[in-house]
């Protein structure tokens, strides 16, 4: 059985989250060892007794394979934290998630996320400002993060789909919940322009008590969160608030003084949220001008260890590959065969019989990580 079936085991057990999944993966050192754990085991492991028992009744009455062979069928990814795949943005934050569903895919460059929430009764104002901010980012290259919730969210998730840019919808129920249902179709053209992320196991029907912790996912995602309106007691307040104890910068958009929408968006600003007069003052606060140039630089350095040993001794000046060789230590076959794969790539370009260069400029301090 794949080992992350054990983690959405556990998942759904009510009472377990982040500090008791690694308190288990800590005292057994692997999930699917405590999921075969009598009742002591658990309890010595660091469980109260309720929850305990709440892991064997889940264990008595759910067929593990039979669960994630459904998930699979549906097309839907599990992330546990463990995974490199795993959002890193996500994995800075308190008590990250232990476990992630998607429909979508993720991508190595949707670090750079800013999250678009606010009020489900959207005026024209809020309408109008919330597609600006979110059209204009898409269009820069940041992922847009929002809820899929009525009003703000949905503005936000179309005018970057709009912009031909990617998003993120964070989910109060299970990914093949949507809610509200008439957002079906919106889903859809996220999942294949972004993802539907949820750490809600699939089936997971909506419900109020989901919505707040989600909220801090939202947050967790993104380099910032941008209210645009919100009232009194706005769910995009505790967005808000989350964002600020995970150190990320929080913008709100003023509003009328006498506008029921604008409340809490206001109050924000009051206690020093950044007012967000334009669009252009989230990128200059996050150092998001050069975007496309990053992105340029990252497609240009290999991902592979392998790749990147030779990359690190390839420059203007051609080199034969046995010096290529001697200089890596690695054997003559990978080193000729994987600088085949890196001219296709266009890292690498051969020069004459067996001498190689750089086919690119590397970035300033370039070293290969350990």
């Amino acid at each position: 059985m794949d080992p992350r079936a054990y983690w959405v085991g556990f998942n759904l057990v009510k009472g377990i989250g982040a500090v008791r999944m690694q308190g288990l993966l800590d005292y057994f050192g692997d999930l699917a060892v405590a999921w075969q754990a009598p009742l002591e085991g658990l309890q010595a492991a660091g469980l109260p007794a309720k929850v305990a028992e709440n892991v064997l009744q889940v264990r008595a009455g759910v067929d593990l394979q039979l669960t994630w062979d459904q998930i699979q069928k549906k097309g839907i990814q599990v992330l546990t934290r463990l995974d490199e795949d795993y959002p890193a943005r996500l994995k800075e934050i308190d008590q990250p998630p232990p476990v992630l569903y998607l429909r979508g895919k993720l991508l190595p460059e949707d670090g750079w996320a800013v999250a678009v929430v606010g009020t489900r009764r959207v005026t024209v104002y809020g309408r109008q400002v919330a597609e600006e901010i979110a059209g204009f980012l898409a269009a820069q290259g940041v992922v847009v993060v929002s809820g899929l919730a009525r009003g703000v969210d949905a503005v936000a998730h179309e005018a970057a789909l709009k912009a031909g840019g990617r998003t993120f919808a964070v989910l109060g129920s299970g990914v093949d919940r949507i809610y509200p249902p008439e957002n079906q179709r919106l889903a859809e053209k996220i999942t294949a322009q972004g993802a539907l992320i949820s750490d809600y196991p699939p089936g997971t029907p909506p419900d109020g008590v989901n919505f707040p912790p989600r909220n801090r996912i939202i947050s967790g995602l993104a380099m910032a969160v941008v209210v645009v309106e919100a009232g009194e007691t706005s769910g995009a307040l505790i967005t808000a608030t989350f964002a600020g104890e995970q150190g990320r910068d929080v913008f709100a958009v003023p509003g009328g003084i006498h506008a029921p929408q604008s409340v809490g968006a206001n109050r924000l600003i009051q206690q020093g949220a950044h007012p967000l007069l334009r669009p252009e003052d989230i990128l200059d606060a996050l150092n998001l001008r050069l975007i496309p140039e990053k992105r340029t630089a990252r497609a240009a350095l290999p991902a592979d260890p392998v790749e990147a040993q030779l990359y690190a001794q390839l420059g203007k000046e051609p080199r034969h590959v046995d010096e290529i060789r001697l200089l890596t230590g690695l054997p003559i076959e990978i080193v000729s065969a994987t600088l085949t794969i890196m001219e296709l790539k266009g890292i690498a370009r051969q020069v004459g019989p067996m001498f190689y260069v750089s086919a690119r400029e590397k970035p300033e301090n370039y070293e290969v990580e350990a």
